[in-house]
């Protein structure tokens, strides 16, 4: 139903996701991040409820592994869920239960991990650390690559249909908040498009809302500064 990948960037600090699933909206439910904080993918039988809970124990000093076992616990049903955490120092933590959907896999690398059930191959898995560790660019490049690995390798058993792309850094706001919310078929690669037309664009978007003042011009109809 689901694969993702959350990941760290060792230079910048930045926190990110990249998730694609057969289900609507991946983009809505899944991913969960808090600059500085760490970063949460929840799926399988998802309760986004789990998302900030494990971003607020980090928060509060736990590591990972200490916040999802305390977040799992506290909302139960934990045999039904898929969890993902990694903190703003880099360290990582994923957890399957026992009811976790069809063939499913979780592997942790270097400053990442991914995750996924209804796969076709647990194989996807690993090919998604591998081409984040081995990946070039800004940490958004890097998370897409390892999508376009997931679906080299198989992906689902199935079609999947909606994708989403998210970054945090130093400010309280995504710096890239991306989505195909559904696509008959190829919704990563109409995310990857989605990216290449906004990766230009995304300081002059920062600028504008810092410094308005002393920020580029939109370049459209009625904007006449």
């Amino acid at each position: 139903m689901t694969f993702s990948i959350i990941a760290r960037c060792a230079d910048t600090g930045q926190l990110g996701i990249a998730i694609s699933s057969s289900s609507i909206a991946v983009g809505a439910r899944c991913p969960w991040l808090r600059p500085g904080v760490g970063a949460v993918s929840t799926q399988n039988i998802t309760l986004p409820a789990l998302g900030p809970d494990v971003l607020d124990l980090l928060e509060q000093g736990l590591d990972p592994a200490g916040a999802v076992d305390k977040a799992l616990t506290s909302n139960g049903y934990s045999q039904y869920r898929q969890l993902t955490a990694i903190d703003h120092l880099g360290r990582s933590v994923h957890f399957s239960g026992s009811e976790t959907l069809g063939t499913h896999n979780a592997v942790s690398g270097e400053q990442c991990v991914a995750a996924g059930n209804m796969l076709a191959d647990r194989a996807v898995i690993e090919a998604m650390v591998t081409a984040f560790e081995h990946g070039e660019g800004q940490l958004a490049d890097r998370l897409l690559a390892a999508m376009h690995a997931a679906i080299a390798a198989g992906g689902e058993a199935g079609p999947v249909h909606s994708a989403a792309l998210v970054v945090v850094g130093e400010l309280t706001w995504p710096i890239i908040n991306l989505r195909v919310d559904w696509a008959e078929e190829q919704p990563i690669a109409e995310l990857q498009k989605l990216w290449d037309a906004y990766r230009p664009q995304m300081q002059d978007y920062i600028d504008r809302a810092l410094a308005p003042d002393r920020s580029p011009g939109y370049g459209v109809a009625g904007d006449e500064r």
